[in-house]
């Protein structure tokens, strides 16, 4: 590589965590932890435009869907492909915890479950564990307000919710959530943030989540998140890295893929 490549590859690497780590390990042969704490969210904050949902509704999205533990939060994003060059990608996202652990896991957790319940951007379900039925139900009402082409699921643990999707209508798919599958559109989370091409409306438990990730970098160079080393959850952020993924690939309305276009991001 040469060396105005290298100033550039470092360049890039001081705006981005992930880089940096990448960058260090694979130039520098310096030895660092597999794990670092990845968005800069002074860079995910300036990504707060306005999200509305009345305005996005008919339009395409793809659907990303994070089960977790029944016991936890569990989170379906939507994400809306750009309409034209001049649009951005807009994030919809929406979370559920049981209703009966609430108060313990705001005091356990120390975390602001009540208040984002109390201002609508974090939903309860009955019972001490996640009703999956009344998820579906949500689902099933989104799908008549949006046009929903995919939703992408991690295999663990779906398998009974993601029949009962499809057997509403729904064009459900598996994801991996291996370096092949959760690289590339990781990395272009990351891209798209850095550009300002992301809105996502300043949702404050996707932001939280998003602060919360830690990724793992393989010797290639290909980077996921790690939910081992996240301490906090960071299950809507896997579900957005998914959703995008599919949007991506998919094209929006034109039917292209930036995938095609330019190749997978080599960061």
């Amino acid at each position: 590589m040469g060396i105005d490549k290298i100033k550039a590859a470092c360049e890039s690497a001081k705006q981005n965590p992930a880089e940096e780590n990448s960058f260090r390990q694979l130039r520098l042969n310096q030895w660092v932890k597999q794990a670092v704490r990845w968005m800069p969210m002074e860079k995910w904050g300036k990504c707060a435009f306005k999200v509305d949902p009345e305005s996005l509704k008919g339009r395409i999205c793809y659907g990303g869907l994070d089960l977790s533990s029944t016991t936890d939060i569990t989170a379906f994003v939507l994400v809306f492909p750009p309409a034209d060059e001049d649009d951005k990608y807009h994030i919809l996202p929406f979370f559920w915890i049981p209703e009966e652990n609430l108060d313990l896991r705001v005091r356990r957790d120390h975390v602001n479950y009540d208040l984002w319940q109390k201002q609508g951007f974090l939903k309860t379900t009955e019972g001490n564990v996640v009703h999956y039925g009344f998820i579906e139900s949500f689902i099933e009402e989104l799908g008549t307000q949006y046009n929903i082409r995919e939703i992408a699921f991690d295999r663990w643990g779906a398998v009974q919710m993601t029949q009962n999707l499809e057997g509403l209508g729904f064009t459900v798919v598996p994801f991996g959530q291996g370096f092949k599958d959760m690289s590339p559109p990781t990395k272009e989370l990351m891209k798209l943030t850095l550009e300002e091409k992301i809105a996502h409306g300043g949702q404050p438990v996707l932001r939280w989540m998003m602060d919360n990730i830690f990724i793992r970098t393989d010797p290639a160079g290909n980077i996921k998140p790690d939910k081992e080393k996240s301490t906090e959850r960071i299950d809507g952020a896997v579900a957005t890295i998914m959703t995008l993924d599919r949007a991506i690939r998919n094209g929006g309305n034109n039917g292209g893929s930036v995938y095609d276009e330019r190749g997978i991001l080599l960061i």
